[in-house]
């Protein structure tokens, strides 16, 4: 399904279907996904395409948040030492109108339900997406369509021993790869005490070779300057 396309194409799989067709000569995009169905008629010029790419994960199901907020089983880290780890993060799935006049963003959608929660006291604290992974020494198989993989460097900069069970970052940051196999993001995490930590995303294919997905905060023209997370609440 990830990939560019242009004029008419079909893919389906199981609960996902999604397709350009031409009904009575008007060029209809449609999508079916676990039960929520979506249509638009497009008008655009021949050379127009559609791509298709997973995005960051926290559009779905309304503008919510920026903050991705992945619980994991607790990881304890000796001061001064690195651990590099692999987690599982939802996907969400981006489609894009493409012309020479510019980008549309057209659809989004995901196979996976979202959950939510507070990050921080009950006063202060802000809202992030919320995802479960189990921690895993190896780049795990995933349900390409559902479910990411992000490898996630550990360093503990501080001169205590850190206890370590969620991760939580910016959105807007996220670059995300994906291949014929796996969607895929690298993540940096640096704690700095053992209640604060900074976490960021590296610019870089997991696997030599992946493409590197459209991001929605570029199509959509917003201006974002890479800043990463500050986790004051905990680890």
């Amino acid at each position: 399904m990830f990939g560019q396309y242009h004029g008419t194409f079909r893919y389906e799989n199981g609960d996902i279907l999604v397709e350009n067709e031409r009904i009575d000569g008007l060029l209809t995009y449609r999508r079916r996904c676990v039960g929520h169905a979506f249509e638009r008629i497009l008008v655009a010029s021949k050379n127009a395409r559609i791509t298709i790419n997973p995005v960051e994960p926290v559009n779905l199901p309304k503008d919510i948040t920026d903050l991705l907020l992945i619980e994991f089983t607790p990881i304890v880290i000796e001061p001064g030492t690195m651990q590099t780890v692999y987690l599982k993060f939802p996907v969400e799935v981006g489609v894009f109108l493409e012309s020479e006049k510019g980008i549309e963003v057209l659809d989004i959608f995901s196979a996976g339900t979202q959950k939510y929660t507070l990050y921080g006291p009950p006063a202060g604290g802000v809202i992030a997406r919320w995802y479960r992974s189990v921690v895993y020494p190896e780049i795990p198989s995933v349900e390409r369509f559902r479910e990411g993989v992000m490898e996630l460097s550990i360093l503990n900069t501080s001169s205590e021993w850190a206890h370590v069970s969620c991760a939580v970052f910016n959105g807007v940051d996220m670059k995300i790869f994906y291949n014929g196999d796996i969607v895929a993001t690298t993540a940096t995490m640096k704690i700095i005490s053992p209640a604060i930590a900074e976490t960021g995303f590296i610019d870089a294919p997991l696997i030599p070779g992946m493409t590197r997905s459209v991001e929605l905060y570029k199509a959509r023209k917003i201006r974002v300057i890479g800043r990463g997370y500050l986790m004051e609440w905990g680890l």
